[in-house]
């Protein structure tokens, strides 16, 4: 299987110009289509320790579709700055001795409702899924795979998309670092002048 995570990361260390690196998360995604069973445009790093991820990699696709092209400033750099963190402080034994911290980053699409959608998933493990009328045709208990627990949400860039997806995660308890809310929705904290 294709770890996507590893292998952008690698990429993304080996300094891959942007171009190269749009080129293959497209072919990469592709291929994982069909062989992974977490949530499209998503990205999976094994760690002791998972962190969740939102970020606009795409834009607003066209009608009836959720992604359009990818976005090279906002999102391509915030998931690129998040698997930089991500790396130094794996690879610094003085941080987080005998602790991987792990990523699942998920792509919004720069539309609120798909990202609203998105982080569904991260609260996927702390729901109780009752289980008890559902039988294999064997007789045997059926096998459920559950989600990884992320720790908190780091993301969400504009302020109705944090709202709404903070506003889940509250209910769940889940730690949420996402973007100030702009003026508009909210008045300013700290006096402008």
């Amino acid at each position: 299987m294709v770890q996507l995570g590893k292998l952008l990361r690698v990429l993304t260390l080996m300094k891959f110009p942007c171009c190269v690196l749009e080129v293959l998360l497209c072919a990469l995604a592709a291929a994982a289509r069909g062989q992974e069973m977490y949530a499209p445009h998503s990205i999976r790093i094994e760690g002791d320790v998972t962190l969740g991820g939102l970020f606009p990699v795409h834009a607003k696709g066209p009608s009836g579709v959720p992604c359009g092209d990818i976005k090279r400033e906002n999102g391509i750099h915030r998931l690129e700055a998040m698997l930089y963190a991500l790396d130094q402080i794996n690879s610094d034994p003085n941080l987080l001795p005998n602790v991987t911290l792990g990523a699942r980053i998920l792509d919004t699409c720069s539309r609120d409702t798909y990202a609203l959608e998105q982080s569904l998933t991260f609260v996927q493990a702390l729901i109780q899924k009752d289980t008890s009328d559902v039988r294999c045709t064997n007789g045997e208990p059926p096998v459920f795979v559950k989600p990884e627990k992320v720790v908190g949400v780091i993301g969400a860039s504009g302020s109705s998309v944090s709202i709404m997806v903070a506003n889940i995660l509250r209910l769940f308890q889940q730690a949420f670092l996402g973007e100030l809310p702009d003026n508009d929705i909210l008045p300013p904290l700290w006096p402008q002048g």
